[in-house]
């Protein structure tokens, strides 16, 4: 007889991690699968100072902390990508790349996105490169910074880090930006603010920290001496696969509310893979507790 857990968790990031003890605590067994690493992205994070009581720490220490919190409550771990929802009765089907099936009762999709990267040689490993402002910007109080990008999340960025750092440039490989024109024309009132359009990052200089960026014009290439480069050029929510079990929006995200709950009785979103405005360390953790709240709700009402 196979195992029927009671919540199925898809993603071990802070949210994933969050939910699971939550859902523990509450008396529910509970199984987490994670396709990579244990702590999504914020385990690559150099350095977290915005986690409310919590002083400055390491992002993967902080998973290492979360992980070890929800284990002794209680839950399991399996490096497993979770390809597809299918839902038999009351019971939910988690098929797994590694052709091995889970079941649960309730399922909560934590996902989480991937962001868009500019695929340079060194983006993944240079400390200085960051796609988060709101997180790492304080890191670079009085420093150089370049955004790259020309949607709103860019120009916020931009405008947020203009009141921090001495010097921020905007870099854009088009003229026309997708930006809001409010948005946009308070930026260029901002005196330590440059605006490159038409303009390209096409290597990262320095040798593991960064020390400037090579940016290509139609008149040219020329180097920035930059501490810091923050890339919003978007993200991808890694919800494709299940599609074909909750409603998605146009960009992929799944659409769920405040609740967490989706189309789908039984499958709640959590995280920065559910449609929502504010993607941080903190709304990810909240989202958690939401989604293993509502999905103790729905197991218990199955035994009713």
């Amino acid at each position: 007889m196979f195992n029927i857990y009671d919540i199925i968790i898809i993603g071990g990031g802070p949210c994933g991690m969050t939910a699971a003890s939550y859902a523990c605590r509450a008396g529910k067994s509970v199984l987490v699968l994670e396709s990579e690493g244990i702590g999504g992205q914020i385990a690559t994070s150099p350095k977290v100072e915005n986690f409310p009581a919590c002083p400055p720490v390491s992002g993967a220490e902080l998973s290492d902390r979360m992980f070890n919190q929800a284990s002794e409550f209680g839950a399991d771990f399996e490096l497993q990508t979770a390809l597809s929802i299918v839902k038999r009765g009351e019971t939910f089907t988690v098929k797994t790349e590694g052709d091995t099936d889970f079941f649960s009762r309730a399922v909560i999709i934590a996902a989480g996105v991937k962001h868009k990267k500019l695929g340079l040689r060194g983006e993944d490993d240079m400390q200085g490169v960051s796609y988060c402002a709101v997180c790492d910007g304080a890191f670079y109080k009085g420093k150089c910074v370049a955004v790259v990008g020309g949607g709103n999340t860019a120009v916020v960025d931009a405008m947020y880090l203009s009141s921090l750092c001495g010097k921020v440039y905007l870099i854009h490989r088009r003229e026309e930006f997708r930006a809001e024109r409010d948005a946009l024309n308070a930026l260029r009132a901002r005196k330590n603010v440059e605006i490159l359009t038409n303009a390209r990052v096409t290597e990262l200089k320095g040798d593991g920290d960064l020390s400037g960026v090579e940016v290509t014009m139609p008149t040219g290439a020329k180097t920035l001496p930059v501490d810091g480069l923050f890339v919003a050029i978007g993200r991808i929510p890694e919800c494709a696969a299940f599609a074909d079990t909750v409603d998605l929006n146009d960009d992929g995200y799944v659409i769920a509310g405040e609740d967490c709950i989706t189309s789908t009785p039984g499958v709640f979103a959590a995280g920065d893979c559910r449609e929502k405005q504010i993607r941080q360390l903190t709304t990810a953790c909240a989202d958690g507790a939401v989604a293993a709240v509502n999905a103790c709700r729905y197991v218990d009402s199955m035994e009713k």
